[in-house]
């Protein structure tokens, strides 16, 4: 991968996608209780991730995908700690099962897609 696409691709499409859930979070928060939040959001977040992986990143590497589940599992960590963790400072804490899930899912959707697209393209 190049550095333009690392940038634009990789970074702004894993910050798209922390902000999607980011704002869904918030709009869930007073529509449920905040425990289900997590969980109401996590089919809408695969679903919009696995759109982007198969219609927006065109590689067919394996390593790319390895590079893009890094990357967006880094930008969901951080952000998580910068804009929620540290803004809001939840009562009950943050760190709970979907959030972990969230953070495996977010690792493991690139791999799985990337895996998928390589395999694709063997003779």
């Amino acid at each position: 991968m190049d550095k333009q696409i690392i940038l634009t691709k990789v970074l702004g499409w894993g910050f798209i996608l922390w902000l999607i859930g980011y704002i869904l979070g918030i709009v869930f928060f007073f529509m449920m209780p905040p425990a289900y939040v997590g969980w109401a959001i996590t089919p809408i977040g695969i679903a919009i991730t696995l759109w982007v992986l198969f219609k927006k990143m065109k590689s067919v590497a394996l390593s790319d995908y390895l590079t893009i589940a890094i990357v967006w599992t880094l930008v969901a960590m951080v952000c998580d700690y910068l804009f929620l963790v540290q803004l809001f400072h939840p009562a009950d804490g943050y760190y709970k099962l979907d959030v972990y899930m969230y953070y495996v899912v977010t690792f493991l959707l690139p791999i799985l897609v990337g895996w998928r697209k390589s395999k694709k393209v063997l003779p």
